[in-house]
């Protein structure tokens, strides 16, 4: 009887190593076919088991691996035009290898210009009003007003930009009619009314602090830039937004009042 089962478990091992390349399916039926004793069955589950084994382990020839996909490489100096960046029939699309200078760029900052910067502060603003002196002109006071009249070189691109996406109305107290003149002559040598965006009309001037607050409330308007820290608190619950000028820290005002140290530092 131990005869016959080596017999049969030779000619099994066999048969085994002729049909390793052939389906599961043919070995499992030869294993049906030929079990006459106990230990036939212990040595088929072992032969089962390798052959699951093999086949799951074993790559199909001439079939390429999903993730064996190139990358191109560009050709340099000293790798030949057929070396490892050239495509062959039968390969998987190659993906492009991005330069240095490629991740740089992307990685990098986008700097504003000067109109996407006013433009993005003012947040869809129709119409701005502001104070001139301390802001626009050189000059902090009406009395200084009635000597001289400079504007601030530094603020007149922002101003024309200003321009562009809204109404622009200038305010100031003044003394007399000679400082009226003084104003207008400086902003007319600056180049803001040769623009077309700023005309006299829209040149305001006032007796009193209170009348500069009268104006914008009149206006209706939708930023105003101060240098008065009383003017601007009485504002805040009419207007959207307002800009303080201060070289002080006064603290938070209200949620709609922003504090600079200048126009063009605000939109730097």
């Amino acid at each position: 009887m131990s005869d016959r089962v080596a017999d049969h478990v030779g000619n099994l091992v066999r048969r085994l190593s002729r049909l390793l390349n052939r389906k599961i399916a043919d070995v499992l039926m030869l294993l049906f076919n030929h079990k006459t004793a106990g230990s036939l069955g212990a040595v088929a589950g072992f032969a089962i088991a390798v052959v699951f084994a093999w086949k799951f382990l074993r790559s199909p020839p001439g079939r390429p691996r999903r993730n064996a996909q190139k990358r191109r490489i560009t050709p340099s100096a000293s790798q030949p035009a057929g070396g490892v960046g050239s495509s062959s029939e039968g390969v998987a699309p190659v993906l492009e290898m991005k330069e240095p200078d490629e991740f740089e760029a992307i990685g990098a900052p986008v700097q504003l210009s000067l109109g996407e910067i006013v433009k993005k502060k003012l947040s869809g603003c129709r119409m701005m009003t502001c104070q001139l002196l301390g802001v626009i002109l050189e000059e902090k006071s009406p009395e200084e007003l009635q000597k001289h009249a400079t504007v601030r070189p530094s603020v007149v691109e922002i101003l024309l930009e200003i321009m562009k996406y809204c109404d622009l109305y200038l305010m100031e107290t003044v003394l007399d009619d000679e400082s009226e003149e003084r104003v207008l002559s400086a902003l007319e040598s600056a180049g803001l009314f040769q623009s077309g965006g700023l005309i006299k009309d829209k040149v305001l001037f006032c007796s009193t602090e209170s009348g500069r607050t009268s104006f914008v409330r009149q206006l209706e308007a939708d930023w105003h830039i101060d240098t008065n820290l009383d003017i601007i608190s009485q504002l805040s619950r009419f207007i959207r937004h307002q800009l303080f000028i201060s070289s002080m820290e006064p603290g938070q005002i209200a949620a709609n009042v922003f504090t600079s140290t200048s126009l063009e530092q605000y939109f730097s």
